[in-house]
């Protein structure tokens, strides 16, 4: 259980940098809202560590002993005793943690990726991993649900990669496929050294948007055999980021001079249909999954199965909840649009 002071804390640290967190999380039941916000805080202080630090590899050090603490339940960090809260109720296994921060550990690194399967490979670790654990939050340990989890956060990687090339190379950071550059007649190192956009650099982030929605299209069916009160959530996200990948296609795909933004009104209205899904054919685990999976499988179940009764009563209070969240939150951005309570009935 999440001691309330750790909680607010987490809460705290995603008040900033974590919008679509925010927004989508509203659609989650409070049972799972709680342990999810434990979770993206964790992951946020853990990318910060890096980011914010002068000496990374250090960082990295200390997040593994972090990690180290937490599985051994000894941590006094409000944000790592709520994690730790959050691994010991659902059995998170380590090695999904582990997977992250050997992502972030190819960032430091500055690792680079030829092609798109070595590509696939780091967002898996960054992303891939949050969503199986997101999936093991909601009750969900069936392998081909896991590997759809894993589908959505490596798409929602790729866009954020799509979103923001010229950002990363500023800084010295360079995600797209080596192969793909050189394929369009640009020079990695050149590039970077001094990054613009190309008509040939457009058709690279064209080509990372498409595997995005390639894999978006795989973790729909997922999402849709999710608990029914969870649906939402997800599907809100996933709509969210696609108003991303949106956005950097307006912009003629130009990621390096501008910053793709989706205004508050077109969110809104892509969260209007975060009710709806299509069910489809679940696919088998993609390879590129299988070590996180694997992780995870065999499993127990959920210790957070809740009784019909309860999921009735509960039900009602978090729908109330949620028209009371959404109408909050267009009040602190000062929309003056229809109520997302008004789009929502609409839906």
């Amino acid at each position: 259980m999440i001691a309330a002071a750790d909680l607010s804390a987490c809460a705290a640290t995603l008040q900033t940098g974590s919008r679509s967190f925010a927004m989508a999380s509203l659609f989650l039941p409070a049972r799972v809202r709680a342990p999810a916000t434990a979770l993206y805080a964790f992951c946020r202080a853990a990318d910060d560590a890096i980011d914010l630090s002068d000496d990374q590899a250090e960082a990295l050090a200390a997040l593994r002993a972090r990690l180290d603490a937490i599985y051994a339940g000894t941590t006094g960090d409000a944000v790592d005793r709520a994690f730790a809260a959050v691994v010991a109720d659902f059995a998170l296994p380590r090695a999904l943690p582990e997977a992250l921060l050997e992502g972030f550990a190819w960032d430091v690194e500055a690792r680079r990726y030829d092609d798109l399967p070595s590509l696939i490979g780091y967002a898996m670790r960054v992303a891939g991993t949050v969503g199986v654990m997101m999936a093991l939050l909601m009750g969900t340990r069936d392998p081909a649900m896991l590997s759809s989890a894993c589908d959505l956060g490596c798409a929602m990687q790729l866009t954020n990669i799509a979103r923001d090339v010229g950002e990363d190379a500023r800084a010295g950071r360079l995600y797209l496929p080596l192969s793909w550059l050189r394929a369009e007649g640009i020079d990695p190192e050149a590039w970077l050294a001094e990054p613009r956009f190309t008509p040939g650099l457009g058709r690279i982030v064209a080509r990372l948007l498409a595997e995005a929605a390639r894999l978006y299209a795989r973790a729909e069916p997922g999402i849709a055999r999710l608990p029914a009160r969870c649906r939402p959530a997800i599907r809100a996200a996933r709509l969210l980021y696609d108003g991303i990948g949106e956005a950097v296609a307006q912009a003629g795909h130009d990621s390096v001079s501008t910053r793709a933004v989706v205004p508050l009104s077109r969110k809104l209205t892509l969260l209007s249909g975060c009710f709806f899904g299509r069910e489809g054919v679940l696919l088998p685990p993609a390879a590129a999954s299988d070590f996180l999976v694997g992780a995870v499988w065999p499993g127990p179940s959920s210790p957070r199965a809740v009784a019909p009764w309860q999921q009735v009563d509960d039900r009602i209070g978090w729908v109330v909840e949620l028209f009371a969240r959404l109408n909050e939150l267009d009040r602190v951005n000062g929309s003056s649009e229809p109520s997302a309570v008004d789009r929502a009935a609409e839906a």
